[in-house]
């Protein structure tokens, strides 16, 4: 069965639901099988509210921009259609789960909670386990995981998730896909109605290239690097010694 996520992010009004706070844009992108599909849900909604000024200044969502919109229980359907059953991935759960749920009440919705249709991972969370100590908001995780986020001058939640979802992968594994034949990985390997496949052996001699012994040198002064920021753990300078393999 594939694995379906959904990488989410929501602007607000403000900080707190319990202050009245609202949603005012909601942004989607799928993951199935830990491949975006290019499937995506937007919405900018009207939060029959007033938005604060430092809210203003993080997303740059006016009243003004927001007052032919719809509010959130004319969309809420839609909405849950394209999460339900998913594994929600939201970078500070906590704050969008919060506002979700704030606004699922208010509109009196069937479904009362997100966690009754939908699992969460908490990417923050994650960075945290895996960069204690270090910043892990998502401006620090693009940089630490090479992830361009050059247009992000301000926050919006569709470009924040598309963002987010490149962080994901790359911090939970990064490439899925070598680009190989996926039917032929080495020999031995069999194919779909159980046959045998093996490689061509009249295929062209593979050039061997010789290594310079300047790139030798460089090559064990790198290791001798890695062996000290590791302290001594360096696995190709700790190699079992040939003399005692029989």
């Amino acid at each position: 069965m594939a694995n379906r996520q959904i990488v989410l992010d929501t602007e607000t009004t403000g900080l707190e639901p319990s202050q009245g706070h609202r949603i005012i844009e909601i942004g989607c992108v799928e993951l199935v099988d830990r491949k975006l599909t290019g499937k995506h849900y937007h919405q900018y909604i009207q939060p029959e509210r007033e938005i604060d000024q430092g809210a203003l200044e993080v997303h740059g969502i006016s009243s003004e921009f927001l007052a032919d919109k719809p509010v959130f229980s004319f969309i809420v359907d839609d909405f849950l259609d394209f999460v339900d059953g998913a594994e929600l991935i939201i970078h500070n759960a906590p704050f969008d789960v919060g506002f979700l749920d704030h606004e699922l009440m208010l509109a009196a919705n069937r479904i009362k909670k997100m966690s009754k249709i939908c699992s969460v991972i908490d990417s923050l969370v994650l960075a945290r386990s895996k960069h204690p100590g270090q910043k892990n908001n998502l401006d620090a995780l693009c940089k630490r995981y090479a992830v361009d986020n050059a247009k992000r001058e301000l926050h919006g939640a569709l470009l924040d998730a598309e963002i987010l979802a490149d962080v994901y992968l790359m911090m939970t594994g990064g490439q899925t896909s070598l680009g190989l034949d996926a039917k032929i990985q080495s020999v031995g390997a069999q194919s779909e109605n159980g046959a045998a496949l093996t490689f061509n052996k009249e295929r062209a001699k593979l050039t061997v290239l010789g290594v310079s012994q300047a790139e030798l040198d460089a090559h064990e002064a790198l290791l001798s690097v890695i062996d000290e920021k590791s302290g001594g753990n360096c696995l190709w300078l700790n190699t079992p010694d040939e003399s005692t393999h029989h």
